[in-house]
């Protein structure tokens, strides 16, 4: 890819710059939660085929035993996150909205929160396919929000050249700051991480690019970077939304992803800096995923912070240790510009969730004023960062017209950043409309292939 044009602006086109409100957290460091008294697990934390559960009802697990199979390529295992004993196999919520297939593990009470089931590697001596294998054994998928496998990612086709890693440090979405903390205090993690991931996909270069917000993660970084590395930390601008691959790439390399195509198509490999610290934590111990740090934010809760949090916690126990104070809430799993709304306080902490916002009556209000008609002011052309017609889509998907918009108005290269319905005067929920466009237009498909 040659020498990357690190003098350049470090922005993209378009975009919108909400209020951060990150001051609330930036600040705090990693503190870890107890156990629950039960977890729930669904099988399905992560883009591909879900996980087939291994355990039955009645068994025993212990700390980080695997509990359920990769079902294919594009797919990963999952851990037990605590001791305990199986209590269901059985539909429960999920941040979806709808109810998958989950293992109820009933945990043990008082028991350590040592991990007590290890894979053992000669890391040294891997090689790259034996490196992505153990990726995916340890059910490590992108904690940004995306969870995507992480072996998948770094498995480069015959048919690309592919030599950068673009390790993703931004952290757009407001009140989030897990991925800043995770920089400033485990930066050892990050910068062994990012070579053992540069190993498995057999890459040259590493960039790691960071919101100008976050100068103390830069500087942090620049100091841990090992001698003789081809690793290289950027500050990028702060604008929402940076984190996006696409956008980051622009900012990064200058270079744009063709419509249709993805950062492998322009030689690079972009991973979440959670993702890559967990692999570098992880990997060397023999440990598969079992908890992440989670952003727990918002007005509605008293002990705002950065938890490491066991996955499978229903957020109803996370918000009586943030100290809850009830009332008319929002709750939100990861940013409030792209993490869904959820209801039920059974619903768990997964792979990934990045955040747990807590909105209160007064913000809540504010996400409910009355929708209008578009009045063509055309700021949500100005503010989308793809340079796509939110407004027309709009209109189409309100006539239902749904084939059309990914036909003729490119529907599919929205990502959902929600900046259109940011900015929006009418308060039109487009991304909502886009959404449901698409879930259209995927069951058409799945339809015609029956």
């Amino acid at each position: 890819m040659g020498l990357l044009n690190f003098f350049s602006k470090g922005t993209f086109s378009h975009g919108v710059h909400p209020p951060t409100n990150k001051e609330i957290t930036s600040a705090k460091k990693i503190r870890r939660l107890p156990f629950p008294d039960h977890l729930i697990l669904p099988l399905n934390q992560h883009i591909g085929k879900p996980a087939k559960a291994i355990v039955r009802k009645g068994q025993e697990v212990v700390r980080g035993e695997p509990i359920a199979e990769a079902d294919g390529f594009v797919s990963v295992p999952l851990h037990a996150p605590a001791t305990g004993r199986v209590k269901a196999i059985r539909p429960m919520s999920t941040a979806r909205g709808e109810q998958f297939m989950s293992i109820v593990l009933d945990v043990y009470e008082g028991d350590t929160q040592q991990v007590q089931w290890r894979h053992e590697y000669d890391i040294d001596n891997m090689g790259a396919a034996q490196l992505r294998q153990a990726i995916q054994d340890m059910g490590m998928v992108g904690l940004g929000g995306a969870a995507f496998p992480s072996h998948a990612k770094v498995t480069i086709p015959d048919d690309k050249t592919v030599d950068t890693l673009v390790i993703n440090g931004c952290e757009c979405e407001p009140y989030l700051s897990c991925d800043h903390r995770t920089m400033l205090e485990y930066p050892e993690d990050l910068m062994r991480g990012i070579s053992f991931v540069m190993r498995a996909a057999q890459l040259t270069t590493a960039v790691i690019g960071i919101e100008d917000n976050k100068m103390n993660a830069v500087e942090k970084l620049r100091e841990h970077i090992p001698q003789g590395s081809n690793i290289t930390v950027v500050a990028v601008e702060t604008k929402y939304p940076q984190g996006s691959e696409k956008m980051l790439l622009k900012s990064l390399l200058g270079k744009e992803v063709p419509a249709g195509k993805i950062p492998l198509d322009i030689g690079a490999v972009v991973n979440n800096v959670g993702t890559v610290s967990a692999i570098g934590k992880l990997l060397p111990r023999g440990e598969g995923m079992t908890e992440r740090v989670v952003t727990v934010t918002g007005p509605g809760i008293d002990k705002p912070g950065n938890y490491i949090i066991p996955l499978g916690t229903p957020i109803g126990f996370v918000l009586d240790q943030v100290g809850y104070r009830g009332g008319r809430n929002n709750f939100v799993l990861g940013g409030p510009m792209m993490g869904p709304s959820v209801s039920d306080l059974e619903t768990p902490i997964t792979k990934g969730s990045s955040g747990l916002l807590i909105l209160n009556e007064a913000e809540v209000l504010k996400e409910t004023r009355r929708i209008w008609p578009c009045i063509k002011c055309g700021q949500c052309l100005d503010a989308c960062p793809m340079h796509l017609n939110p407004s027309q889509l709009g209109q189409l998907a309100g006539k239902r017209q749904f084939a059309l918009m990914a036909e003729d108005y490119h529907l599919n290269d929205c990502f959902e950043c929600g900046c259109c319905s940011y900015v929006c005067p009418s308060n039109i929920p487009l991304v909502q409309q886009f959404r449901v466009a698409k879930a259209y237009n995927r069951e058409q498909v799945a339809l015609k292939n029956e």
